[in-house]
């Protein structure tokens, strides 16, 4: 069971390395270059992306937490 999962995560990482590359090397193909920096630049902006979408989270969670302690910090109007 776990092998299973473990291999349907590498086989969806492999996919996305496979698209990425070869998104970059069309790209790159359109100047009229061979494509294979392109390729290598597709690859790598795969990774890139993850990498961002998990720092970009990680920073909105971070400011609703200030945002939350900032809020309770502050002294409350008794009416």
């Amino acid at each position: 069971m776990v092998h299973a999962l473990i291999a349907g995560k590498l086989e969806r990482r492999r996919m996305r390395n496979l698209i990425g590359t070869a998104v970059g090397a069309a790209i790159d193909r359109r100047d009229g270059d061979s494509g294979v920096k392109g390729a290598i630049l597709g690859y790598a902006a795969s990774g890139a992306l993850k990498t961002a979408a998990k720092l970009g989270l990680l920073a909105a969670i971070a400011a609703g937490a200030y945002r939350l302690v900032r809020k309770s910090d502050k002294p409350q109007a008794i009416y």
